[in-house]
């Protein structure tokens, strides 16, 4: 972790994974995307696994199917909103119907 992210405080969620097909690769590039956007530092994470919630690459490593819980970790001043934001696209199943 960077030295300007040492005084910020990490804030964690839990998400579930709706998709019928899982995290795969559209709804892992919107999720990078959305990430991106953010200056906070985002972690996706699934049992001892911990991935750069930015790479889309990483978030497939996850090879989280249906019905997965993930914690989504942030670190930075605009944490919160990032963490509200990307917990929507996985509530809305990534605007997929399946």
């Amino acid at each position: 972790m960077s030295e300007l992210l040492l005084n910020q405080p990490e804030q964690c969620t839990t998400v579930r994974v709706f998709n019928d097909y899982g995290l795969h690769a559209r709804p892992a590039a919107q999720l990078a995307a959305e990430a991106r956007k953010y200056a906070a530092e985002l972690t996706l994470i699934h049992g001892d696994t911990a991935v750069d919630a930015k790479s889309v690459l990483d978030i497939l490593t996850l090879a989280a199917p249906k019905g997965t819980c993930l914690v989504l970790r942030a670190c930075g001043a605009d944490a919160e909103i990032a963490l509200r934001e990307i917990s929507r696209l996985f509530d809305a199943r990534f605007q997929e119907n399946r």
